[in-house]
Order: structure tokens, then sequence, then C-alpha cells
């Protein structure tokens, strides 16, 4: 690690007095092009190939430090110490809102940057440290059981195009000769589970869906957003991999002019020999990938590629291209420059976590609320309540803020505390969790000290901490840990340790406060293990690992258990804490006597990213792999709710997931309904500054809400029929576009030219009046349906939107302008075209439909010849 940090002192000083280099491509001075073939033209087949891998090592000989390609920032900078989290993608969709997410992207970068310069200020260039992001996900969140879709901003082609390419922007940044980060539409291009099959099934849509549903955000952002990089997707599409699709390299390069790089998902090469078998080894996988346009293998398997250019399976010349895509990113992000030349690079590092970023977080969860059901208004709640239960496995459970691919945020706010920090000590504010989130998915806690002994008989653990990854030799030193509950953020337990180069062993004794079932679990980033031996008392060793399920052992009061925790540090999000649930004695009924003495309930149920995320290794009923089965609540949260509806107190439910959930007794029972999805850091502060009025919502669904998985066609099949709002004939629960108000609107006057000429475009206004008793926001949304266009069409598709604030009795004209491929369709044969005919243009507040009568509509029609819109 020495060696590293002075090799890279070295690289920072190589840049000599007056203008001196050693090596051309370090001469800021000299065009792009000619630092770039400097730098490839230098280096021999091996150092090439080397080059080609997300972790890429340095060559000391030509000054050129390593990088690693892998970082995350979804909702905020991931797997890298402390962070501003947001709320998850989905979440945020429900704001609908694109100039809030540009403003959370323009913030995440900026952390981005400052974390990236403090770590290279420490020597630090590894996994998570680099500027080159893989976010957004765009897929499209076509089946609620996909337990990704949370990372997706929801199913309309339309919505997510618009969202991603705010965040996009907000991520790369507007200076016109450097880009702050890279962003990465992932994972291109037909992709949206089951998890378990990610590795090995083939994508079949037809050209209508393809066009019109699976590719329009990925062209956005290509074209428009100017995205640098794609990732490739794990699957196949119509018989060929992702990461060697000639048909999607294709649109990708020839049709869309992208003219950034292309990474594969991390494994995904290896995928195409090992799991989709169309290839025969990882010679001519990485031959195929590369020679098809896959630049970078998040991997290893393109080491394969000295051999397949000794072999003639490709030339050395297209990894030379591969090379130039690279390195022009790393030139555009400054790192080959004087630091003081790039304005990226002088954001300070106490930017991160700013409490400015703090109010942001707070207004992007706020943004994010939808209201679902008011009902005889009973929100928002009287701030003179004497007396609040706040119920429920997710009113007080920090992981259920966050979703997956997240930051690690410093002073993370539950329902539960916003609700105390909102009325304490005015009103008396209890909580009990009343169930687990799911059977066999308890709530887990840091094992308290108390019941903890070292093998002396003093409290606490007897800990080890060693300067290396394993756990060799004699430890540095030695002390005694009260409990294993520690963030090292990106600093190291001593200052004689360098981050990802140590290792902690605790040893000792567990004993415990009663005779029963415990679950316990690591929360160890990004390695952490443990085992429980009771040999002492004639019973056997449990072991734990991690990313498994919580660990189910039943113990003895009265016991000792020896327990051995080892935790090795790899990168620098460094957290290490062992956690436990005891057994729980009438949990539910202590609830139940909590809600019958208190005034009103706030009920806080849902899901989390133990339930539904990536290829999980969770079975439990209704859940499989990280997908749903069904979008029930978990049998433990049904019965909590219904106990709490047969208490009769005013009850109101808060929501807490990332895919739909099928609530259909609290629809029918429940007087008032909100979901806040994964609202981030500050999502309780949030939740109850709506709770009781200091927010007025104005979220709307990014997903259909089914009423059941009964509605749905088959998992595994990719055809939109019947999918999504646009496709979907029967009566969902929630639909696509609603969420209600603490006030209301009104629509009047719509307007659309006199003659159209879709070739300039269809200017269309609507007056928008507050009708009601509060100022608010409202989501203006503009649907088009195409009548006596070629079927299959959709019943209706968005084609604009826009949040617009009111004040009460104020009004405004809101106005979008209608292009050409927003009307384009793909006809029979297979051309995408606006065909003459009769359109209906809806506007309003919510998705046009039977129930809801709060918009205006008018039809015009499209005369003359077929107009032809490029793919």
């Amino acid at each position: 690690m020495i060696k590293q940090f002075v090799f890279c002192l070295l690289v920072l000083s190589s840049i000599a007095v007056n203008g001196q280099y050693n090596f051309p491509y370090q001469n800021p001075e000299l065009p792009l092009e000619e630092r770039v073939a400097d730098l490839i033209n230098n280096m021999t087949l091996a150092e090439k190939v080397s080059q080609l891998m997300s972790d890429a090592p340095g060559i000391e000989r030509l000054e050129l430090p390593k990088y690693n390609w892998w970082n995350e920032s979804l909702h905020g900078v991931a797997r890298a110490g402390y962070a501003t989290v947001f709320p998850q993608s989905i979440t945020i969709a429900a704001s609908w809102d694109s100039a809030l997410v540009y403003e959370v992207a323009s913030v995440i970068s900026d952390e981005a940057r400052a974390k990236h310069q403090e770590y290279l200020r420490r020597g630090q260039r590894d996994i998570y440290q680099g500027l080159t992001f893989w976010s957004p996900n765009i897929n499209i969140f076509r089946d609620p059981r996909w337990g990704r879709g949370h990372e997706t901003y929801g199913e309309d082609p339309y919505l997510t195009g618009q969202l991603g390419l705010a965040y996009v922007k907000g991520l790369q940044g507007t200076d016109t000769d450097y880009l702050k980060v890279v962003a990465t539409a992932k994972h291109f291009a037909v992709h949206s589970g089951p998890e378990a099959l990610r590795h090995k099934f083939d994508a079949q849509t037809s050209d209508r869906d393809l066009w019109e549903t699976y590719l329009p955000a990925f062209r956005t952002l290509v074209t428009e957003g100017k995205v640098a990089s794609v990732m490739t997707a794990y699957n196949r599409f119509r018989g060929e991999a992702a990461s060697a699709n000639t048909f999607l390299f294709d649109m990708l390069r020839n049709k869309w002019g992208f003219d950034g790089y292309v990474v594969s998902d991390c494994g995904a090469i290896h995928d195409i020999w090992k799991d989709h078998m169309v290839s025969e080894n990882a010679t001519t996988a990485s031959a195929l990938a590369l020679g098809n346009g896959t630049d970078l293998n998040c991997g290893t398997t393109y080491e394969a590629l000295v051999q397949a250019v000794e072999q003639g399976l490709v030339e050395e010349a297209t990894l030379d291209k591969a090379l130039i895509r690279l390195f022009k990113a790393r030139f555009r992000l400054g790192m080959f420059d004087p630091v003081e030349d790039v304005a990226y690079a002088q954001i300070p590092y106490t930017l991160n976590n700013h409490p400015v970023h703090d109010v942001l977080a707070r207004k992007a969860a706020q943004e994010s609320i939808v209201l679902l059901k008011n009902k005889d208004h009973i929100l928002p709640i009287s701030k003179t309540v004497k007396k609040v239960a706040v119920i429920g496995p997710n009113a007080n459970n920090i992981q259920s803020l966050w979703g997956n691919y997240n930051g690690v945020p410093v002073h993370p706010v539950t329902v539960y505390e916003g609700i105390k920090n909102k009325l304490a000590p005015a009103a008396v504010v209890t909580y009990a969790e009343g169930v687990p989130l799911a059977k066999g998915i308890p709530t887990m806690e840091v094992i308290p000290s108390i019941y903890l002994e070292t093998a002396k008989g003093t409290q606490g653990l007897d800990a080890a901490y060693f300067n290396n990854h394993n756990w060799e030799g004699t430890p540095l030193f030695v002390q005694v840990d009260d409990h294993i509950d520690f963030n090292w953020d990106i600093d190291t337990p001593s200052p004689a340790f360098t981050m990802q180069h140590y290792s902690v062993r605790w040893t000792g004794y567990l004993k415990v406060p009663e005779t029963g079932t415990y679950y316990f679990s690591d929360w160890g980033k990004p390695y952490l293990d443990f085992s429980i031996n009771d040999a002492l008392n004639g019973g056997g060793k449990h072991t734990h690992h991690p990313k498994m399920n919580p660990k189910e052992i039943y113990l003895e009061k009265g016991k000792k258990y020896a327990i051995e925790i080892k935790y090795s540090n790899l990168y620098g999000n460094a957290i290490a804490q062992m956690m436990w649930s005891v057994p729980k004695v009438n949990q539910l009924q202590e609830a139940i006597d909590l809600a019958n003495t208190s005034d009103i309930t706030v009920l806080v149920l849902g899901l989390n990213e133990r339930l539904e995320g990536e290829e999980m290794q969770i079975d439990l009923e209704g859940f499989s792999g990280g997908d749903r089965t069904s979008l029930d609540l978990p049998k433990t949260q049904i019965a909590l709710l219904k106990a709490m509806v047969a208490t009769g107190k005013p009850l109101v439910l808060v929501l807490l997931n990332g895919s739909a959930l099928s609530v259909n007794y609290a629809a029918e029972n429940v007087q008032g309904i909100l979901t806040a999805g994964y609202p981030g850091q500050q999502g309780g502060n949030a939740i109850a500054d709506v709770l009781f009025g200091d927010y007025n919502p104005a979220g709307r669904l990014p997903v259909t809400y089914y009423a059941s998985v009964n509605q749905l066609p088959d998992f595994e099949d990719y055809s939109m029929a019947g999918r999504t709002y646009r496709y979907f004939e029967g009566k969902p629960l929630f639909p696509f576009g609603y969420g209600l108000s603490y006030t209301s609107f009104e629509y009047s006057n719509l307007q659309l030219p006199q003659k159209i000429d879709i070739t300039k475009g269809i200017k269309v206004t609507v007056d928008v009046k507050n009708t009601g008793e509060m100022d608010g926001d409202e989501v203006v949304q503009l649907y088009i349906k195409d009548e006596k266009g070629s079927t299959p069409r959709p019943i209706v598709a968005l084609k604009d939107f826009d949040r617009i604030h009111l004040k009460k009795g104020t009004n405004k004209t809101v106005s979008f302008i209608v292009t050409p491929r927003q009307l384009a369709m793909i006809n029979k044969k297979g051309e995408q075209v606006v065909e003459p005919g009769w359109f209906t243009v809806y506007m309003g507040g919510s998705q046009p439909s039977k129930e809801n009568h709060n918009y205006v509509s008018k039809r015009f029609k499209i005369s003359g010849s077929k107009i032809v819109v490029p793919f």
C-alpha cells in the first residue's frame, strides 16, 4: 500500500516545471485524440488487455495510475462511507419533477467528486472510489414482481426517459471541457427479471414493444443527454447475448450516434459462454463481446483477449478502438490534467454530507409522497392531538428508508422519530413494532454490551486488529470493545492502518436474556461473518456468512456461548455491526393495547431491501430470490393491519415500499393511506410534514397498483400485452399517475391549433386553477389516445407532464409541444410513423379513466400522408 501511495505521488509529480512532460499524453495543451493515441500506442498487448477490465492496474513505466471503473450512485454516492441518501429512484419518480431529479443528481455528483479527490489525497484508487458511476437504471418496470424495479423510474417509457435525462445531466455537469462524473444508462436494453433467470433467459419482444416501450428511454439519454456510458444486460435478446448483440449495438452506435463507451454488467461476459452457451469458452466469448461493441468488462473474462488476438479471433486494432473510448472518458474527467485546471476537482470534501444536502433530501422525500386515500379528511392530522401510536415493522426501521444501491446516512430519521420531532413534547408519541417485517425477517439491533463477555470475564469482547486482510500473524494491537457497532466511514480504526488492508477478529462469550429463538445477522460492509459455538454446553457450532438471511438459533438463558466475529475491509465503506433479534413475546397484543390508549394510530407497513432486490438469497412466502410471487403484504403485516382496524381507532396507513402493493383490505377499511416509497435519510421528517399538514402532498404513482397478481401475465413473458396502464384493461387498485392532494384543482380551456401541422409540433395549452383551501403542487399530465392507428395501440399514453405550484385561488396556463416522435408508432410494416387519423388529447391531474373525471379532452385530426420518424 505504501508502494502504491509513493507511485501515486510520482504520477502527480511527473509533470515537471516549465511545462515539460515525460510523456506527450500528460500535456493538456495537445489535442485529446493525440494524447489518447500516444498513451495507447505505447502499451504492449498485455497492458492493453489489462485496461479493458474494470479493475485496471497502473502501468508504472508509463506513469499511468491504476483505476477501478466500478462505482455506484443510484440515489446518493453508494458504498463509499457516509453520504447523503436521497429517495430511491422509483420513489423520486413519484415526484414527477425533472428539475428536482436534476438538482439531486447535481448534489450526488458534488459529493462524488469530493470523495474522489479525498481518496486521491490518501493514495486510494480502488473500487467505489472513482468517477465512473453505473447509474441510472432506466429499464422499464414492466412487472411489479421484479425485485430490482425500485431501482427504475417506473413503467412508462416517457416518464423514465425524462427523469433519466435529468439525472444524467445533473451527474455529468455543464462544463464544456470536463465531465463532472460519468453516468451510465443501464441495462441495455430489454431487461426486467426474473432475477433467478437473468444470466440465462432470452428476452423476446415484438418490434412494436421494443421501439415503443423498451428502447425510448435509452434513445433519449443517448441522443439528448449525451450519456457517456451504457451498460449491457445479463440476458440474451433475440438469441444473442446483450453484451455481444449485433442488433442493439448497431442501433446504439450507427443510428443513435453513441460515441461513449459500453461496459458489461458484472460477469456478463462470462455468462456468454458459461450460462448462455452461445460461445465455446472465455476466449471466444471475449472476442465476440469486444468485436461486437462491449469496450469494458466488469470482471476478468477479458484476460482471454491476449489469447484471442494471438489466435486471430479479434484484431488488436479492435482493442485499440475500445481503449480510445475508455481513455477519452478518463481524459474528459480531467484525470491526466493538473488538478488546478479542473474546476470540479476543487469541490471540497467538506461538501460531502453538507447540511444543505439534508434539506434537499427532505424536499425530495416530501415531493415523492403519494396520498392514496383520505376518507373524511382524516389527513392532515391536527397538531392538537394528545397521544399518537406509531406502530409497525417499518415504523422505526432505518433499513426501510433507502432501498438498495444505497449510501450510508449519518442521521437517518425514521417515521417514528419524524413524528416525535413534529409533536413532542406537546403530544405523547409511542411506538410498538407489532410484528416482524415477514416471517423469518425480524427487526435487528446491535447486540448490547451487557450480553457480551471477554475471556477474562469482563464485559465486552476481545478484539484483535490486524494489518492485513486475513487475520494473519500477530495483531497490530488488541483491546476490549464493548460491542460491535462501528462505522469508520473512509477512515480506519487506527492511523497505523490503511484502507482495504486491515481486518478485525472479536472473540468472547455471548449470554442471552431469555430462552428462545434468536436471529443473528451481520451488517458488515464489505465483509463480516460470525460463528457461535455452544460446545461448552454440549452443543454444536453455528456459522453465518454474508449475504444470507438472518441465522435462526435456539439459545437458552443461563448458558454461555463462545462467539467469534470476523471483519475484513476490502473497500472504503467500513461498517462492522453484529446484530440480533431477541425472542419477541406478545408483540401483537402490545400494539393493540397501545392503539387502544391513543387518539390516533399511524401504522407503518410495507417492504424493504431485505425482501426485494437484486438476486437475493431469500425464499419466503410471497418472495423468491429478490422477486415477488405475490403483491400482497406479508401475512404478518396483514394480521397487524386487521388488528389495528379492529380497534376502531382513527387509523392512517403509511407504506414504505419499492414495488406496488395489493393493499385491497386497507383500501376498503383504512381512512387514510399514503405511500412514501423508500424515502431516504429524511423520510421520517418528510412523512410527518405530510401527516400533520406542513406539506401538501402531490406525488403521483409511477407504476400501476394492481388489485392482485392474478391480473398479470406470465412474469417471463416480455410482451407488453396486458401490462402497465397503457395495455392493462382490468381495474387497478390505484392507477398509474394517481395521487391526491389536500386541495383541489380544476382544468379548463384546453386549446389546440385550429390547423394541425404535425411536422412543426402541436402546441397544447390548458388552464389550471387551485380551487381548494391550501396552496399546493399539481402534476399536469398530458395523455394521447391514437384512435385509428395500427393495433394494438395503447389505451392512452403519457406524452408530457409538468409539476407546478399554485397558491389557493390562483390559476396558471400550462403549455406543451407534442412532437412527431411523441405521436409515432410502429405500423404493420415495422416502420415508425405518424399515421393520419383521429387522436384525443387529455389534460388533467391524473390518468383519464371512468373513475377519474378531473381532466379535459379534445379530439383532433392529422391529415395527409404518413410521416416516417427515424428510429
